[in-house]
């Protein structure tokens, strides 16, 4: 089962580099050839940004991979060997916790070179505030994420098909996660205040009357104060929506460039992507509690971990990204269909040219090459390339 196992890694490993290696041929050879859509020094910006990134994204492929072995041969059970107490709960969540922990060191020098070099003329993050956000962010582990271990230890210790309680639990979980992040978890990191144009917060409200939803406020987040680039979402779940704007948005974009990206966003809501986007979560998750939920002893032994709760956690968070990975097709294709009926959306919002006007100042502002090769789309591209966004509108 272990030789099973490992050679399916080995695949996903191989596929993930051999997509990457395609993707840089694609640009590389993209950018000999006129411009498309982008200014032609945008463009070959674009394109060197993009291939810098496969590159650093096939480093840490392989780095994890590395990881990934450690992990199985030998270093989940020596993890074990310190956490054999009387309540199996407690053994579990500390175990799990340690793992998490560990991982996230082994691989914090990809997020320092990540923040503070390659991503440098985006970034404008300074060394305090990063160092605040992983402390905020280890808080939120070990408080919120220690409750959700106990959790899921205590119902696979507990009751009779725990994948499926597991499932449910865990599905919750993430829906009251999705309802308080913008109110409650996104103001530990940032600072959100209400937008004081109100001719442009009128139009927004209005944008909302029609599309039958209700806000709870349009707020301006201070996202400059770490990243250059623009974004904007509506946070919450139901009826009840805060808007939520960068201010570097709010700064690059026209009243009526900016209407059609939150038309577009309005688009997602109005034809229940949402909802469809939570469904198609939710069979992955259940197929993932499935899975783990079944694995044979055999794997447990040739590891050389108990089937405890801790083995079985630590093996989902292990091997969760095979099975991801394999639906990422079917699920980038439903999403990038719903980005063209967005699109649709927020064009009659405002106008089909306001919505170019945004799309081509985002593609500029973040660097993102309007190409891409077929296999890199259908596996990793929730957004259809630029220049089809473009045909279609």
């Amino acid at each position: 089962m272990l030789i099973f196992i490992g050679s399916l890694y080995f695949a996903y490993v191989l596929i993930k580099l051999y997509i990457a290696t395609m993707e840089i041929g694609f640009v590389r050879n993209a950018m000999q050839k006129d411009a498309v859509v982008l200014e032609p020094s945008a463009y070959v910006k674009a394109g060197g940004y993009k291939i810098k990134n496969e590159r650093f994204g096939m480093v840490k492929t392989l780095y994890e991979y590395a990881l990934f072995l450690i992990w199985i041969g030998g270093g989940l059970a020596w993890l074990e060997e310190f956490f054999v107490f009387d309540v199996e709960v407690l053994s579990s969540t500390l175990y799990v916790l340690s793992f998490i922990i560990i991982n996230y060191l082994l691989t914090l020098p990809f997020d320092l070179y990540s923040t503070f070099v390659k991503d440098r003329e985006f970034s404008t993050i300074d060394a305090k505030t990063y160092i605040l956000d992983q402390i905020k962010s280890g808080l939120l582990l070990i408080v919120a994420g220690g409750g959700v271990i106990a959790m899921v230890a205590w119902i696979i210790n507990s009751l009779p098909a725990w994948w499926f309680w597991g499932f449910l639990a865990i599905f919750v979980v993430i829906l009251s996660i999705n309802m308080l992040y913008p109110t409650y978890i996104a103001p530990i990191f940032n600072k959100f205040s209400p937008l004081d144009d109100e001719d442009l917060k009128a139009s927004i409200e209005g944008l909302l009357q029609k599309a039958g939803l209700k806000s709870d406020g349009v707020f301006v987040v201070d996202a400059s104060k770490r990243d250059k680039r623009l974004n904007a979402y509506f946070g919450g779940l139901g009826k009840s929506k805060r808007v939520v704007l960068y201010d570097t948005l709010v700064e690059k974009l026209s009243k009526n460039e900016l209407l059609a990206v939150l038309g577009h966003e309005l688009g997602h809501f109005k034809h229940k992507d949402i909802l469809k986007n939570i469904g198609a979560s939710a069979a992955l998750l259940a197929l993932m509690f499935g899975i783990f939920g079944n694995l044979p002893s055999s794997l447990f032994e040739a590891i050389n971990i108990s089937q405890s709760p801790h083995g079985i956690i630590v093996l989902f968070l292990l091997l969760s990204p095979l099975v991801s990975f394999l639906w990422m097709p079917l699920f980038g294709f439903i999403s990038r269909y719903n980005e063209y009926r967005a699109d649709e959306y927020g064009a009659k919002c405002e106008s089909k040219e306001a919505l170019k006007e945004a799309l081509l100042k985002l593609a500029d502002a973040n660097s993102s090459f309007p190409l891409s090769h077929p296999l890199s789309i259908i596996f990793y591209h929730t957004h259809p390339p630029l220049t089809e966004r473009l045909k279609r509108l």
